[in-house]
C-alpha cells in the first residue's frame, strides 16, 4: 500500500530537513539538513514563522471565514455565472471533486510544520525554559488551529501527531478534539501572560495566552454543542470541564488589556477615508491592524506580487468586492472586486435600524449616500441583492485633490509602490475579536455574564437585555455578522433550520433578471464539506467520503 496520505507525501518531499549520511566523517557545512538544524533558537523561531505562514495560504474559497458565511443565511454566492464554486458551496452541492483540496492541503502543511517542529524541540540548545516553552506553546495552538478548521470543514479528520507520512483513516472526532484541547491548555500554560498593551510590536501577530484562551472556548462551545456533550476530552482519558474554560475566558476578559473600541465602526478600514461622507458624518476614524480588540489575527504584508498572491495579500477582502463597475470613483470609496458573498436582505430586513453597526456592516447601494452611483448587474453579476459586505470589502482613496482616480488606501498608507487592486489588499482578516470572546464568556454563563453581554451591546448604543441564549444567539448574528462565525453557530446550536427559513424566495437579481431564490440545508451531510477525490485515491480507499457527498449528482448547474 502506497504510504500517501492527504498532503503529507508532498510536504516531505517540498519541506523535510533531509539528513545526509556522514562521507568520510566529516561535518557539513554548507547545508542546513536534520543533523545541523535545527539547533538555535533562532532556528526554531524561522520554524516557527514556516507554521504561521501556511494562515496565508488559505484561499478564500476553502476558509472557514469565508465560507462559514456563504454557508449561513448571511450571505448568497454571487460571482458571474461562471463562478461555479461559490454558488455550489452557497447551495450545499459540489461544482468538483476536489473543489476543496487546497484547503485540506494546506492545513495538512501547518500540521505538518506543527509536527515537525514539536519533534525537534530537544535539539535545540535553549537559552531558559521559558524560551522553550513560548516557542513550544505558539506551535500547540497553530497546531490546534488547523486542526479544529479541518474538524469544522470536514468532521472526522485523519489525525497526525508526527511528521512521518502515513496513510490512515479518520479518527473519531473526540479523538482529534482531544489533542485540540490539550495543544490549547499547553498553549495556555506556556505562553506568558503579556497584557495587550505591552505586547511589542514586533511580535504582532504571534499568538497570546489570550489568543490560545479565547480559541479554547470556541472549541468548547462548538464541540459541546454539535456533539452534544458536557465536556472536552483530553487524550490521557481526563476532560476539560465547563468550569475551567470560564475561568479560561474570564481571565482572558479581565487580565488580557484586550478591549472594545470606543466605536465599532472604526473597527473597519471605510473608517480611514475622511473623504467617505459616512466616515466624516459620525466623526469615525480608523484604529487600525493590531488595534487592541483583535485577540487573533491573520496578519498580511505589502509584498504581494503575482507569484505570491494568497500568500501575502487579503483575498477575502478581493472575493467580496464590488464586480465590474464601469468607474470606482462613483462608488467610492468602494473598490473592485469579484462579488461573491451578496448579502441575504432578510439580514437587512431584520437588522433594527437603531442599531448602528447595520449600516456599518452593510453597504446599500441603492443609497446615494453611500455610493454616488452604482451599476447593477456589473460583470455578469449572479444572487446580487444590492447589499454588500461593508467590514471586507476593498476600500480606496483618492489619488490626488482632482479626486478623479482611485487607489487601495493600502497604497499611500504604507508606501507601496504595487498598485494593482488585486495585490493592495492588507487589512487583518480578524479571526477572534473582544466583542466575541464577551459574548462566549456570556454564554458559558461566567460570573459578570450581564455585565459583558451589555459591555457589548452598550458600545453600539444599545439599551440592556437579559442574558439569555435567544438574546446572545441575536446578538451574535449582528455583532460578528462576516466574520466567519455564522455557520459554525447555527451547526452548534442545532439552528440549521434557520439556513431554509432565511433563504427562501428570496429576491435576488442575475445580469440583472430577477428571480426567487431558495435554499435548502442538506442534513444528510450533517453540515461538514466533500473529501477531496484525489485524497481518497491516494490514500488507495484507506479514507472513505463524508456522509452525503458519494457519488456525482450534487454539481451545481451554474445559477
Amino acid at each position: 500500500m502506497n504510504k500517501i496520505y492527504t498532503a503529507v507525501l508532498a510536504l516531505l518531499t517540498l519541506l523535510s530537513l533531509t539528513a545526509c549520511e556522514d562521507f568520510l566523517d566529516s561535518t557539513n557545512k554548507t547545508k542546513k539538513d536534520t543533523s545541523n538544524y535545527p539547533e538555535t533558537p533562532e532556528d526554531a523561531d524561522q520554524l516557527l514563522t514556516g507554521v504561521y505562514s501556511i494562515l496565508g495560504r488559505m484561499e478564500p474559497l476553502c476558509n472557514t471565514f469565508f465560507i462559514g458565511e456563504v454557508m449561513s443565511d448571511n450571505c448568497f454566492g454571487g460571482g458571474d455565472q461562471a463562478d461555479l464554486s461559490t454558488k455550489a458551496i452557497d447551495q450545499f452541492k459540489k461544482s468538483g471533486e476536489d473543489m476543496f483540496r487546497n484547503g485540506w492541503r494546506a492545513r495538512y502543511f501547518g500540521v505538518y510544520r506543527s509536527n515537525f517542529l514539536l519533534s525537534v524541540l530537544d535539539n535545540i540548545d535553549w537559552d531558559s525554559v521559558e524560551q522553550r516553552q513560548y516557542i513550544e506553546g505558539q506551535t500547540r495552538f497553530m497546531r490546534a488551529y488547523y486542526y479544529f478548521d479541518l474538524s469544522l470543514m470536514f468532521g472526522e479528520v485523519p489525525l497526525v501527531l508526527t511528521p512521518e507520512a502515513v496513510n490512515i483513516p479518520r479518527n473519531p472526532a473526540n479523538e482529534t478534539y482531544a489533542v485540540i484541547a490539550d495543544d490549547l491548555k499547553k498553549a495556555i500554560e506556556y505562553i506568558p501572560a503579556v497584557r495587550a498593551t505591552d505586547m511589542p510590536v514586533a511580535d504582532h501577530g504571534r499568538i497570546t495566552r489570550w489568543a490560545a484562551e479565547a480559541l479554547m472556548a470556541r472549541v468548547f462551545l462548538f464541540y459541546t454543542g454539535y456533539y452534544r456533550t458536557e465536556t472536552l476530552p483530553l487524550p490521557d482519558g481526563g476532560e476539560i470541564t465547563k468550569a475551567q474554560v470560564v475561568n479560561w475566558i474570564t481571565d482572558c476578559v479581565e487580565n488580557s488589556g484586550h478591549d472594545l473600541l470606543d466605536d465599532f465602526r472604526n473597527l473597519w478600514p471605510y473608517s480611514y477615508v475622511q473623504d467617505y461622507k459616512y466616515t466624516a458624518d459620525n466623526n469615525l476614524s480608523w484604529a487600525g491592524d493590531s488595534n487592541i480588540e483583535e485577540v487573533f489575527a491573520i496578519k498580511y504584508s505589502t509584498l504581494g506580487t503575482w507569484d505570491v498572491t494568497p500568500q501575502k495579500c487579503n483575498q477575502i477582502c478581493l472575493y467580496y468586492g464590488m464586480r465590474g463597475q464601469p468607474s470606482y470613483v462613483l462608488t467610492f470609496p468602494f473598490g473592485q472586486g469579484w462579488g461573491f458573498g451578496t448579502v441575504n436582505p432578510v439580514l437587512w430586513d431584520q437588522w433594527d435600524d437603531a442599531d448602528i453597526r447595520k449600516k456599518g456592516s452593510i453597504i446599500n447601494t441603492q443609497d446615494r449616500n453611500e455610493v454616488r452611483m452604482y451599476t447593477k448587474g456589473g460583470g455578469n453579476q449572479m444572487d446580487e441583492t444590492y447589499f454588500i459586505n461593508k467590514k471586507h470589502c476593498p476600500i480606496n482613496v483618492y489619488t490626488d485633490a482632482t479626486k478623479t482616480n482611485v487607489v487601495g488606501y493600502s497604497v499611500p498608507l504604507y508606501n507601496m509602490t504595487e498598485t494593482n487592486f488585486q495585490l493592495t489588499n492588507t487589512q487583518d482578516c480578524i479571526v477572534i475579536r473582544f466583542a466575541d470572546v464577551l459574548l462566549m464568556a456570556a454564554e458559558l454563563g461566567a460570573p459578570n455574564a450581564q455585565s459583558y453581554f451589555d459591555r457589548v451591546r452598550n458600545r453600539v448604543g444599545l439599551n440592556s437585555l437579559p442574558v439569555t441564549l435567544e438574546n446572545i444567539k441575536s446578538e451574535r448574528r449582528f455583532e460578528l455578522a462576516f466574520e466567519g462565525v455564522r455557520y459554525y453557530d447555527l451547526l452548534r446550536w442545532h439552528d440549521e433550520r434557520l439556513i431554509d427559513e432565511n433563504q427562501h424566495d428570496v429576491q435576488v437579481y442575475d445580469r440583472r433578471v430577477p428571480r426567487k431564490k431558495t435554499i435548502n440545508f442538506r442534513p444528510e451531510t450533517r453540515g461538514f464539506l466533500p473529501i477531496p477525490l484525489t485524497e481518497i485515491q491516494l490514500s488507495e480507499g484507506v479514507l472513505t467520503q463524508n456522509p452525503g457527498w458519494e457519488g456525482s449528482d450534487n454539481y451545481v448547474d451554474g445559477i
